[in-house]
């Protein structure tokens, strides 16, 4: 079978489960091929080496599976990412969380700073090669993630500027830090997923207790033992319930951010200086 042949077949067998079947099947096949997307129509008359191979690769995108997963790299930020079962997938609109981060760590010159979560690493990463002075502790609770942070900090030359620790939230970061960043998990259990994510990426990665807020609401907290400023992705629903856990809390210092679709995203709260409002 010829690359165009495969590329016809394949896209058929794809129009099921993706919305733009023609360019998935052309990245599994370039991925098969080990070229780039560009190169197969140059080599669309050649004979496809191991087609078995590649067709698994078919076989597993019909089930759900996400093209990530099966070709094991993200794009994120500009950079690709290595990725595996067991971590999230970065997502387009954590691009404004690396945004908002690099604003506070230019306004305030920070030097040392925490994300809670590290998954792929894929934020950590993105921050440390925006801040060549910027050493960073990332933290996760899953050893899977850890592992697959590490490959991406070997793959950048990261290792020396980026800390891995295993743990929840702070627990293993005793010492000062000047700012944390956090993508936790936030989707309220329960909440019906598309199968692609509910079927395959790691649900305490995503799932939280009760409204979602769980988490978001322990980070806050601990900026406020430790005295710095925090800023966390939330879900686009979850703002009023933010709000009334900073009325709550007496927390006056904060401010939403939204994403490219207007979306409420995340929120940076202070426990230095007024920052409440919203962009």
């Amino acid at each position: 079978m010829t690359v165009s042949e495969a590329l016809q077949e394949a896209t058929q067998q794809l129009r099921t489960v993706a919305e733009r079947p023609r360019l998935e099947a052309e990245i599994l096949l370039a991925d098969h091929l080990g070229c780039e997307r560009s190169m197969l129509l140059l080599r669309d008359r050649e004979e496809i080496e191991d087609a078995g191979s590649f067709w698994q690769k078919i076989q597993r995108r019909q089930k759900h599976e996400p093209l990530e997963y099966i070709t094991g790299r993200a794009g994120f930020y500009g950079e690709e990412f290595f990725v595996a079962p067991g971590v999230l997938i970065p997502r387009p609109e954590t691009e404004i969380l690396v945004e908002e981060a690099a604003a506070m760590i230019r306004s305030r010159d920070a030097s040392r700073i925490v994300e809670i979560g590290v998954g792929s690493g894929a934020v950590s990463v993105s921050l440390a090669r925006l801040f060549p002075e910027l050493e960073i502790v990332a933290t996760d609770i899953s050893s899977e993630a850890l592992t697959v942070a590490g490959e991406n900090l070997r793959r950048f030359g990261l290792e020396d500027r980026i800390e891995l620790r295993q743990g929840s939230l702070l627990d293993p970061v005793p010492e000062s830090v000047e700012l944390i960043v956090s993508n936790p998990p936030y989707v309220p259990e329960g909440t019906p997923l598309e199968p692609n994510v509910a079927d395959y990426e790691p649900h305490r990665a995503l799932f939280a207790p009760g409204d979602g807020t769980e988490l978001l609401r322990r980070i806050v907290l601990l900026g406020r033992e430790r005295h710095v400023p925090v800023l966390c992705e939330m879900g686009y629903d979850q703002r009023a319930a933010m709000e009334s856990f900073f009325r709550d809390e007496g927390i006056e210092n904060y401010r939403f951010y939204r994403d490219l679709a207007g979306l409420d995203r995340g929120f940076v709260v202070s426990f230095e200086v007024e920052v409440k409002g919203e962009e």
